[in-house]
C-alpha cells in the first residue's frame, strides 16, 4: 500500500518514512509543495500525510488542488499550528484528519489505520477470487479460509493483482506498487515475487499467468490446474 509523505523537515521525514516502511507501507517522501502536487496528479496513493508549511506551494493549496481534481484519497494534515481556526480551515479544505506536532508515532499509525479502514468501507470491505480472500479493513489475505503469510512486498504485488483480477498488470505497475521512487529497482525482482506467490498459492484454484511482453494476470481456475503459462526463467529455484 503506497503512501505519500509531504514534510519539509528532513529529519522528521526520514524518521517517519523509515518507521512506516517497517510497518509494511511503501512510502514516497517529498519536501516541496509543487513536487507533491505533481505526484498527486500522476500517481495513485492510498493515503497522504501532508505538512502545511512547505516551500513553493503551501500544504493547504496542495490539498485544495487535490480535491479540485475530484480525488477522494484520505489526507492527514501534520502541522505545528494546533489552533481551532487552523484545524477548521484544514478540514474545510478537504482534510480527513488533523494531527498537531509534536506527536507520538503510535497515534499517527492509529490514525492511518482508521482512515484506511474508512476508505475500505467506502469501497468493498472484502474481495474474493476463488479460494483467495482479502479483508480490506484488516489488510489480511486468506487462502481457503486460513491466513496467508506474505512479506510486505509479496502482499503489495498480490494486492495489485487481486484488485485488477481479470486484467493484465504490467511489471512497471507492480514495481510502482512496491518500490519507493528513490529505490533502485530491478525488473527481475518482480519475477521473484511472482514466483514466490505462485508457490504460496499452490493447491488452490487461483493462479498467476504470465502474458509475455504484457505482464501478469490473476485468475480463478475452477479446475485448480497448474499455471501452464509460467515462464521457466521466472523459477529461480531455492
Amino acid at each position: 500500500m503506497r503512501l505519500l509523505l509531504v514534510e519539509d523537515n528532513p529529519q522528521l521525514s526520514d524518521w517517519l518514512g523509515r518507521l512506516l516502511r517497517q510497518n509494511g507501507y511503501t512510502v514516497d517522501c517529498v519536501s516541496d509543495g509543487e513536487d507533491a502536487d505533481h505526484l498527486l496528479s500522476v500517481q495513485e496513493y492510498a493515503l497522504v500525510i501532508l505538512d502545511l508549511s512547505l516551500p513553493n506551494m503551501g500544504g493547504m493549496q496542495v490539498l485544495k488542488r487535490l480535491r479540485s481534481r475530484g480525488t477522494s484519497v484520505p489526507v492527514i494534515i501534520l502541522t505545528a499550528n494546533a489552533s481551532l481556526d487552523g484545524r477548521v480551515a484544514g478540514l474545510d479544505a478537504g482534510a480527513d484528519d488533523y494531527l498537531a506536532k509534536p506527536f507520538e508515532m503510535a497515534e499517527l499509525e492509529a490514525r492511518i489505520r482508521v482512515q484506511l479502514r474508512r476508505a475500505a468501507d467506502r469501497s468493498s470491505p472484502e474481495v474474493r477470487l476463488g479460494d483467495l480472500g482479502f479483508d480490506a479493513k484488516a489488510r489480511q489475505f486468506h487462502l481457503k479460509g486460513e491466513p496467508l503469510a506474505l512479506t510486505p512486498r509479496e502482499h503489495a504485488v498480490l494486492e495489485q493483482l487481486l484488485f485488477k483480477s481479470g486484467q493484465t498488470v504490467s511489471k512497471q505497475k507492480l514495481s510502482e506498487a512496491i518500490f519507493d521512487f528513490d529505490d533502485e529497482t530491478d525488473p527481475s525482482a518482480i519475477e521473484i515475487y511472482v514466483y514466490r506467490l505462485r508457490k504460496k498459492l499452490e493447491g488452490s484454484n487461483v493462479r498467476i499467468a504470465t502474458l509475455r511482453g504484457l505482464g501478469y494476470l490473476l485468475s480463478h481456475d475452477e479446475s485448480g490446474g497448474k499455471d501452464a503459462m509460467k515462464e521457466p526463467s521466472e523459477d529461480p529455484g531455492p
